[in-house]
């Protein structure tokens, strides 16, 4: 029989509180997640700085670069120490008078090259001409003065040895004979002093060089205390220059000029670039500056083309010593990195290898290489900046290098040397890619676009 239903009882509530979530197995499942993160990213960046297998020369496993080499070889490398100097003449002379007097004759011109002894300029000679004429009147008539008295003093000798004359005569006489010897004396002397004034009215080159401008005019009043002068003359040729290195090279140079050795040095302009002329080191100073720690040295130039000038700024290559049959290789071709100094090593595979190299002193672009090649080896000098051990590379000749292939990758996939290759047989390259569809990824399709006019394909 049915029985009446009845309400359910009241249930009692309970204040539950959140349960806490099971920690455990989340945290197994993050720490898995975060190592396979780690080793996923360490095994990709181990894969990215090693060479990737290249088939086919296919753009997946990077393509063989295209680099230029050179072959060690062996030559003589220069020790050269590179200074500032100053072009300095070994004589600078200030053509002054000695004399007073009418300049009347200006004989040389300004830019004259002028030997010792040549005619400057003339001044008038007729006040010293008077003056010589009289000194010799002077000297003429002492000179009869004294004729006498020597005339005198031998008729006195000869009554004083007869005790003609008493001697205190004779010694006056003597005494006479000597006075008018010291004035005939005084009297040629002052013959040469004119002779000497007339000379200087002619008045001449001390030295051989160059005339420069002239500082005074014909017709001037000119004394031995204008301060300017006549005109300057300098020695250009052979010519000086001055210039300064540190002191601890001093050591080096003054033991190679004591064993009697010429060291050569070259003057170049001021941009460093073309060679002005060639000379030898001739001393240095006797002491060193001690405000900058350099020394100065002087160089001497025949400079027989005239293009040293006196106070010209020139860049001076003084030649210390040479190292003789050393290996040497261009300075292109050396990389700094975690290796060291290195180079990357052409192999016979066409592949290259990171060989660490030690280095000696550099000789323009050229550089001593003391360990690490051997004469014969080909290094990269043009091409190495995305090389890495192992890698692939195409030859290309050395005066290629400014000529880059557009795609290295077409000339290899062709079997065609991508340096040699002109523009249709790249486009041709590209056109059988595109219509064998076969590996040429979409990327690849860029160097076949057509230009900037041209409808597309």
């Amino acid at each position: 029989m049915d029985q009446p239903l009845k309400p359910p009882a009241k249930v009692p509530s309970y204040d539950r509180s959140p349960t806490k979530p099971r920690s455990g197995g989340r945290v197994v499942v993050a720490s898995l997640i975060v190592l396979s993160l780690v080793a996923g990213i360490v095994w990709w960046t181990r894969h990215q700085g090693s060479p990737q297998p290249n088939p086919g020369g296919k753009r997946g496993g990077g393509a063989p670069m295209s680099i230029v080499p050179e072959t060690v070889g062996k030559g003589d490398v220069g020790i050269n120490l590179n200074a500032l100097g100053t072009v300095t003449s070994l004589a600078t002379v200030t053509v002054r008078t000695q004399i007073s007097g009418y300049l009347i004759k200006v004989v040389f011109k300004e830019g004259d090259e002028v030997k010792k002894g040549d005619l400057l300029a003339e001044i008038d000679p007729r006040p010293y001409e008077a003056a010589l004429a009289q000194q010799r009147g002077q000297l003429a008539r002492d000179e009869a003065l004294l004729k006498g008295a020597q005339v005198d003093l031998a008729r006195y000798q000869g009554l004083a040895a007869q005790n003609a004359v008493p001697h205190q005569q004779l010694d006056t006489q003597t005494a006479l004979v000597a006075q008018d010897q010291g004035t005939v004396e005084a009297d040629r002397a002052l013959v040469k002093a004119a002779e000497v004034n007339l000379a200087f009215t002619k008045i001449v080159s001390p030295i051989d060089g160059r005339v420069g401008l002239r500082q005074i005019d014909q017709g001037n009043y000119v004394t031995p205390g204008d301060a300017n002068g006549l005109v300057v003359i300098t020695q250009i040729q052979p010519i000086s220059v001055l210039f300064t290195v540190p002191e601890d090279n001093l050591q080096a140079i003054s033991k190679r000029l004591q064993s009697g050795a010429q060291l050569p040095v070259t003057a170049l302009d001021r941009a460093g670039a073309n060679k002005l002329a060639d000379g030898v080191l001739t001393t240095f100073d006797s002491q060193i500056d001690p405000t900058t720690g350099t020394i100065k040295l002087r160089a001497q130039f025949p400079n027989d083309t005239r293009t040293l000038y006196p106070n010209q700024f020139v860049n001076v290559r003084l030649l210390v010593d040479t190292h003789k049959d050393v290996v040497t290789m261009s300075t292109a071709g050396i990389q700094r990195g975690v290796p060291g100094t290195f180079v990357y090593l052409v192999n016979a595979d066409s592949t290259v290898s990171v060989r660490p190299v030690k280095l000696g002193v550099t000789d323009g672009d050229r550089v001593e290489v003391l360990s690490g090649l051997e004469p014969g080896d080909r290094v990269v000098i043009d091409g190495a900046d995305k090389l890495r051990e192992g890698a692939k590379v195409i030859v290309r000749a050395e005066g290629d290098a400014n000529n880059a292939p557009a795609n290295a990758k077409d000339g290899v996939k062709g079997g065609v040397n991508a340096a040699g290759t002109n523009g249709g047989d790249k486009a041709g390259g590209g056109q059988k890619k595109r219509s064998s569809g076969g590996d040429a990824k979409p990327a690849e399709s860029k160097q076949s676009e057509p230009k900037q006019g041209e409808p597309k394909q």
